[in-house]
């Protein structure tokens, strides 16, 4: 292991990024996918399911074919890898067939069109009088259906009804991007077609209106205003199999609230350390009155950063290359961004959460309150160094091949494991900073609990909030921001169990390798980074040097 150590030490000094068997098959396999998806815009069409299963399987396919006995360590990661990945793609497209098989009915008027938007991909000249002939009977057939509409079954909830409009208004939009492509370059086109296209358009728009409030049975907004779409439990375990998680929501849930517990009780010996007795609430209160003034916030966060990084190198916990130290900046947040990002964003820019001007006098003090520095403390090493930033900068210098394969559970895992660890190596200067590094785990408890729940189905937006402001002490505002960017975010379903759940997976990994002697600390860390990003039950392989099995399946016990 030594041995292997050093011998990454000297890749690492020199820049130097190794690749495995598989490389070419992945790179090519993502310049594949980018080209149909480029091509295939209608992504509620069959053309476009069918299309993209058949491209997956044969990939698949090939990949099967490999003999994966004579890879090496690397490629038999990098197969597993690819394999996990793509039979994840074939069940998701299954899916999300699924339901598109469910209400593809409301656009069996499409024929005519689609063949349209087939005939543009080439160019071929339309016949444009027939064309518009045919779009007049297109657009009589769309107003058909929605004049029968009334008299027929609703959808059992509004994410049904949801999908049925989106395919209309997908249909829609390829058949206007064709429109558009010959329209005033195609003289007997420009001529006949402007009309017919008008009536068409009208004619989609009021169908997919008219689609998206039928149903019944079910709650679009429960008063939040958060808007999402929970995908229940079956999507659920699907997802939690390709992120190599070998446990059901359920049990992760538990997990979340042991984990709350033991957060309760530090917050209690904080609290009483503070003078607050039992009412941990009350001191958190009072850590959140320690705000700056707004002027004097960010110059502190760089320190902040600053401190980290000096924190990391006077131990020698990891290596920190010099450009990565050179090369972080700051920026600060809109308000309007705020709705949905109160806190800090991270990377090679820290993007700073603080009042603007615009911001009523509430929000400004809910902003204040809810970014000071003992809270503060303990997440700006999150976001730059050794968090995220030197995640990023690594991940574009080593093993690139893999960030395809990219997780939450490694990227804001790995972040949250150094809370762990830092929270075990006294980071914590007073009571003050423990309560601020508590309020942030407990915060990560809670993400686990209301985000699968909501899934589950048994939780509401608003419930979500509450649980935040009720459980864990947070701002309303900020609450409501966080449960706005969990559900109507860019984010993944399991994004948000991601922090705590990954966090305990490395950690569970340090106590494997580090705290039993196996491995030091340093070596550790530098091999994880090295090795971008993968679930982190793969990454334990690699670790650890144990075989993987060609077929290997989600099975690591990590919270026992």
């Amino acid at each position: 292991m030594k041995k292997l150590y050093l011998t990454l030490v000297l890749c690492f000094s020199l820049g130097i990024a190794w690749a495995t068997e598989l490389v070419d098959m992945i790179q090519t396999y993502q310049a594949d996918r980018g080209a149909l998806f480029r091509l295939y815009t209608n992504r509620l069409s069959d053309e476009y399911y069918s299309r993209m299963e058949s491209f997956n399987k044969e990939y698949l396919d090939a990949l099967e074919k490999r003999n994966y006995n004579s890879l090496s360590e690397d490629g038999k990661i990098d197969y597993v890898l690819f394999r996990n990945y793509l039979e994840t793609q074939l069940a998701e497209l299954n899916l999300e067939k699924r339901d598109f098989d469910e209400v593809k009915n409301v656009v069996a008027f499409g024929g005519p069109l689609h063949e349209f938007v087939v005939a543009r991909r080439r160019a071929k000249q339309p016949d444009s009088k027939a064309l518009a002939a045919t779009w007049n009977e297109v657009a009589k057939k769309v107003d058909a259906q929605l004049a029968a509409l009334p008299s027929t079954s609703k959808y059992t909830s509004w994410q049904k009804a949801d999908l049925a409009a989106m395919s209309v208004e997908s249909l829609n939009r390829v058949v206007k991007e064709a429109y558009d492509f010959y329209f005033d370059y195609d003289p007997e086109f420009t001529w006949w077609m402007p009309e017919p296209w008008k009536k068409l358009d009208a004619s989609m728009k009021a169908y997919a209106k008219a689609l998206r409030e039928h149903y019944t049975n079910s709650v679009k907004d429960d008063g939040s205003g958060i808007i999402g779409k929970p995908i229940g439990r079956e999507a659920l375990l699907n997802q939690l199999a390709f992120e190599m998680i070998a446990y059901s929501p359920e049990e992760l849930i538990a997990e979340a609230e042991k984990q709350f517990a033991w957060c309760e009780k530090e917050m209690l010996k904080a609290s009483n350390e503070l003078g607050f007795g039992d009412d941990w609430k009350a001191a958190l209160e009072m850590v959140k009155e320690t705000y700056l003034p707004a002027g004097a916030w960010p110059e502190e966060v760089a320190r902040l950063g600053e401190e980290a990084i000096g924190i990391m190198e006077e131990n020698d916990w990891i290596t920190v290359p010099p450009l990565a130290k050179e090369t972080w900046r700051t920026t600060m947040i809109s308000a309007e961004r705020q709705r949905v990002s109160p806190f800090f964003l991270g990377g090679e820019v820290i993007q700073i959460s603080y009042p603007t001007s615009e911001m009523s006098h509430g929000e400004k003090m809910m902003s204040m309150r809810g970014n000071n520095p003992h809270f503060s403390r303990a997440t700006v090493q999150h976001e730059l160094i050794p968090g995220h930033h030197l995640q990023q900068f690594m991940n574009q210098r080593y093993n690139t091949h893999r960030r395809m394969f990219r997780t939450p559970f490694w990227t804001e895992g790995w972040a949250l494991y150094w809370e762990f660890v830092l929270w075990d190596r006294d980071f914590p200067r007073d009571a003050k900073d423990k309560v601020g590094m508590l309020f942030w785990r407990m915060h990560r408890c809670a993400r686990i609990i209301f985000s699968l729940s909501y899934h589950l189905g048994t939780m509401t937006p608003q419930e979500c909030i509450d649980l935040l402001v009720d459980k864990v002490g947070h701002e309303y505002a900020n609450a409501e921001a966080e449960v706005r960017r969990s559900f109507e975010g860019r984010y993944g379903p399991l994004y948000q169990i991601a922090y705590m759940i990954g966090a305990l997976e490395f950690y569970s990994l340090r106590q494997e390798m580090v705290e039993s002697g196996k491995m030091d600390e340093k070596e550790f860390h530098d091999l994880i980074m090295q090795q971008n990003t993968m679930p982190v039950e793969i990454l334990r392989a690699k670790v650890t040097g144990n075989p993987l099995s060609k077929n290997h399946k989600a099975s690591w016990k990590f919270l026992d």
